[in-house]
This record gives structure tokens, sequence and C-alpha cells, in this order.
């Protein structure tokens, strides 16, 4: 059910029926302008060579056409120079209703038979997750569960980089300044407490440097000299080695900070069927950096490191291997990827990961194809801006970012400030309240982060989010619960809304605000199928926002259940606001949004 594809056939017909069926070219029909009245316009430019007419004329014949062969269809015409544009039937738009009801999972595609891959969160175990991380996260979630409404059968995937000079800052920081404190007897969340030595390892870090260059050496030198940046390089090397003690540790802190992001993730309503850990595929990745280098692919250069040459595809030399043998992000990426195929044959493999990396996944996709993986071609970066405060940028080192958890525990705080203020919550019990402070709160994030094109980079305003009016999470969620109320309202008072069938009076022609509405539904599964197409749950986000706001200007100017509503009309309105509140519903939920059954 497409009014589009059904008027573009219609305007085939009648390019076929009027100049030769053999001189139908390729149709331009979209919606009609605002200003312009309307439901589809048709473009009548690229017909002047086969109707031999001026572009007013072409588009006068066709719509004469129209209306005389498709009388069940097309309601009227009206010519903008060479735009020809369409009005639908009210009959046509009460079949496209019933039809919706009879088709409860319209917009979803069963099967696409293709297998995909995304990657998200990827965080490193040296630091708490951040509100860079919920967008990541949120981006990810939400990009799978639109590849899913598209038939993919998706694969939610985790990669952990649990291993490297960053986690041996904050061990080493521990072990410095630590004193034996655990989460246990700090009181801290595990991620919480490793993120705080590693803002340590860098203060520690900086007084060196600067003491060294206070003594006359330079700066470049200070910062390649400092004991404590020597000592945490030679732990890398020892964990590499797999030397007991440093192996003991990175498990034990580690242990530490997963506990910390899984709570997080719950809190957060996102969710993985795989986690990977670099320090279980970097080996792989060395493997197959060996075997390239002893293929030629490679190089090796007097120091010992091994090089990828890329100058010859407009790039640069890439490091894979350092001098003393340890690996690199690319190195443990090569491999991860590699492995990722053997397992699962993935059609596509998507990585969410910030446009700071975008050389990255260049070098990842044309190092695997000079390694001979074909498949590297179906490699995707959802390259996504980072997220901004009105303060300005985030620096994890210096322990300035917004913290994950802090952020939820905010927004679920001050939703429930805003719904006691603006009395939506009256009447209900101190768990519902809660419940509804968290769903909204939540809602209010989420949608916030996702309204945005993934590829621009956004300005986070919590207060702004949390707003019940405009283009925010709370708007749409409000309207849903509006419409519930709506409906256990019309129970309770024994009000009968149409079968699923969508068997209404046939005497009852829809209204041009209902019209609206339902041309707004029936958009939806070509909504989904774009969000897909390009990776943005920015898609979803207007269309709820759009839909929700017809739907409250449709309801200020018809009433539902008063008194003096006509059985009809009021069977009909109930219908068309359940079906309305259940498209918002699948909707937000791919956005990874609840909603609230009452506000």
């Amino acid at each position: 059910m497409n009014a589009e594809n059904t008027v573009k056939d219609c305007c085939e017909r009648a390019v076929a029926a009027l100049y030769g069926a053999g001189a139908v070219p390729a149709l331009q029909v979209s919606k009609t302008r605002k200003e312009f009245e309307g439901d589809y316009t048709l473009v009548t430019f690229p017909l002047l060579k086969v109707s031999r007419k001026s572009p007013e004329a072409t588009a006068q014949e066709i719509g004469e056409w129209l209306q005389a062969n498709c009388p069940e269809t097309v309601a009227g015409f009206n010519v903008i120079k060479g735009f020809l544009n369409v009005s639908l039937t009210p009959e046509y738009w009460l079949g496209c209703l019933g039809t919706l009801m009879r088709t409860p999972g319209y917009g979803f595609v069963c099967d696409s038979g293709r297998t995909v891959m995304v990657e998200y969160s990827s965080p490193n175990t040296n630091k708490p997750l951040h509100l860079g991380h919920i967008r990541n996260n949120l981006l990810g979630y939400s990009v799978s569960k639109i590849l899913e409404a598209n038939g993919c059968n998706v694969m939610k995937v985790n990669l952990v980089n649990d291993r490297g000079i960053h986690i041996c800052k904050s061990m080493l920081a521990w072990l410095r300044f630590g004193g034996g404190e655990t989460p246990e007897s700090s009181g801290m969340k595990g991620d919480h407490l490793v993120g705080k030595y590693y803002v340590a390892f860098d203060k520690a870090y900086k007084a060196e440097v600067k003491e060294l260059t206070a003594r006359g050496m330079d700066e470049d030198t200070a910062k390649r000299e400092a004991p404590i940046m020597r000592q945490a390089q030679e732990m890398l090397r020892r964990w590499e080695a797999k030397d007991p003690e440093v192996y003991g540790l990175w498990e034990k802190m580690n242990g530490w900070v997963y506990k910390g992001f899984d709570e997080t993730y719950a809190a957060l309503g996102v969710s993985f069927d795989k986690v990977y850990y670099e320090s279980n595929t970097y080996l792989l990745g060395k493997e197959m950096v060996q075997k390239g280098l002893a293929e030629g692919i490679f190089f090796r250069k007097e120091d010992g490191s091994v090089w990828a040459d890329l100058t010859g595809d407009g790039l640069d030399q890439k490091l894979l291997l350092r001098g003393d043998g340890t690996s690199v992000y690319m190195t443990q990426d090569l491999g991860t990827a590699v492995q990722r195929h053997d397992e699962y044959r993935f059609d596509d493999m998507i990585y969410v990961v910030g446009n700071e990396q975008n050389y990255h996944f260049q070098v990842l996709k044309l190092i695997l194809g000079k390694l001979g993986y074909a498949w590297s071609d179906n490699i995707f970066h959802l390259s996504y801006g980072m997220v901004e405060l009105p303060e300005g940028k985030m620096k994890s080192r210096e322990g300035t970012v917004v913290d994950a958890d802090d952020l939820i525990a905010e927004m679920v705080a001050t939703a429930r400030t805003v719904a006691e203020e603006a009395g939506k919550v009256d009447g209900l019990s101190s768990d519902e309240i809660a419940e509804i402070a968290r769903i909204v709160g939540l809602g209010a994030l989420k949608y916030f982060i996702l309204k945005v094109d993934p590829k621009k980079t956004m300005l986070f305003d919590p207060k702004e989010s949390i707003d019940f009016n405009g283009n925010t999470g709370p708007f749409i969620q409000y309207t849903y619960a509006r419409i519930r109320s709506l409906q256990r309202r019309a129970e309770a008072e024994g009000v009968a809304v149409a079968a699923s069938t969508g068997d209404f009076d046939a005497g009852r022609r829809p209204q041009p605000k209902e019209i609206e509405l339902i041309k707004h539904l029936t958009e939806f599964g070509g909504v989904v199928a774009q969000a897909g197409a390009e990776f943005s749950p920015a898609v979803v986000a207007a269309y709820a926002y759009e839909l929700a706001k017809e739907f409250n200007q449709y309801y200020h100017d018809y009433p539902i259940l008063k008194a003096d509503v006509a059985p009809a009309d009021r069977t009909f309105r109930l219908s068309l606001a359940a079906q309305v509140a259940g498209t918002l519903n699948r909707a937000m939920g791919l956005l990874g949004i609840e909603m609230p059954e009452r506000m």
C-alpha cells in the first residue's frame, strides 16, 4: 500500500494510452508541496518528447485521462505550469485505512535475505561511558532495529577495547596511588573507579613532563621519556608476554569495568547479541600482518615496525605493528573483521564509530582488500558527529566528560519534576510515577539525540530535550498516552471501535484532516525503508513528530467522545486514533523508546 506508487501506476497507464505503450519513460511523482492543492504531483517535462505538446497541455491531457479512467482513485487535478497535481478520492483513503487495520505489521518487511552485523559501543576499559558513548549506543541500537524492520537478520555486536597502553595507564596509576581501593571499599561503580585512575595517570604524567622541561629537556622528548609513561609502555610489553602479575591485575580491573558497563547498558536499554574482546582478536590480526609481510603486501622498517604502503591509493603509510612487536588498533580490527566473517558470513558489516575515525575505516577496507578479502567492499562506516555541550567539548583524560550514568539519572529526575509540576501524574502511585519518569526521561534523551542526522555534530541541551511541547520525545509520548486514555474511556463507556477488518459506515466520508492523518499513516512503510537505506534514525524521528503533531491538531478540531458526536463519527475517529497510536508506538520502538500508557 503506497499511494505514491498508485498514482505513478495510473500515470504510466495514462501515458501509454495517450502516447503509445512503448513511450513510457521513468515518471517523477512526489508529494504535492503544501502551498498547492493536491496529494501527489507528476512532473511532465520528461514527457514532452512523446507528447509533442507544451508542458501545460501535456499535464491537462493526462489529468483528464486520469479522471475519466481512474475515477475510484482520482478525485480531481490542477495544472501549475508543467506540474500535474492529483487529488485522490476520500474513498481511496478510506480503503487505505481499512488496509492498514488489516495489516498489523504494516511498514515492516518479513525477510530480506540479508545478514547484517552492526558494531556499536566499542568502549575502552579505562573509563566509564560518557555522553559520546550514549550517542554511539543509541545510534547502533536504533539502526539495528530499523534494519530488522527492513527484514534483515541483524547481529548486534560490541568490541571491547580491553587492552593497550590506555588500559596500562589506569592499571599503573592504581598500583601507584590506589592503596588497594576497590569498588566495594569505595562504593564506586567499577568503571568509575578505573576511570578515576586514568585521570590520575594523566595528572601525574603532566607533572613529570613539566618537571623535565623545567630541567631543559624539549617537550617532545619529555613526553617520551617521562618515567610514568615508560613504565606504562613496559607494562604493556609485560601484558603481551602474559606476565602473571600484570595479567592478573588486568583481569581484576577489567572485571570491575565490565560489571559497571552492564549496569549502564541495562539502564540505557541497549543490548548485544555478542561481545568481542580485543584481547582475543589482536593475535589473529598480528598473524595476518605477518602473512601480509611474507607475501610482500606490507614492509618492515629499520626499527622493526611493520607498515602498509598506501601512497599508491592516495593515502600514506600505515603502521600495523610497532618495533617492539606490540599491536595497534588497526591490527586487532583486521583480526576481528576476519573472525566475524568466518563465523557469520555477513552480507554487510556496519561500524558505528565517530567521524574522527573516518581515515581508520578507509584504511581498514583498503588493507582487507589487499589481503584478498572481497567482502571488504561490504564494510560501511556509519560516521557520526560528536556531541558537544553548551560549555564546549569533553575530554576524558582531564575528567571533564558528561558521565552516562549521571546523565541518565539527571534526565529521569528532571522528567519527574517537570511531570509533577505540570500535574501530569496526579493521582498515580509513587511506583507508577517513578516508572513514567524513567520512560519519559530516557525517551527525552534518546529522541533528542536520534532526531539529529547522524552525520552532524550536535549540541545536547538536557533542559530543551525534556520539554512536553515541540519536537521532543515527551511530546510524542504524551500524544500516545492521550490516545490510550481515550481508548480506556471508550472501553469503559462501551463505545464500539471498528473491527480490524476496517468495516466503516459506507456513507461516512473522511474529512480533510482525517485524510491527512491517513496519508501520514500510509507513508510509514516508505519511512522505514528510507531510514534503513540511509542508516538514519532521524528519518523515523521526524516522521513520528509530524504524525503526533498532525493528530494533536486533529484532536483539537474533531471531538471523539463528546456526547454530541454521531456514533459513526465516534467509531471512525477512535479507529483512526488507534492506528495513530499503534504507528507511533512502532516508530518510537525503532528508536529504542518506550511509550507510557498514561502521563
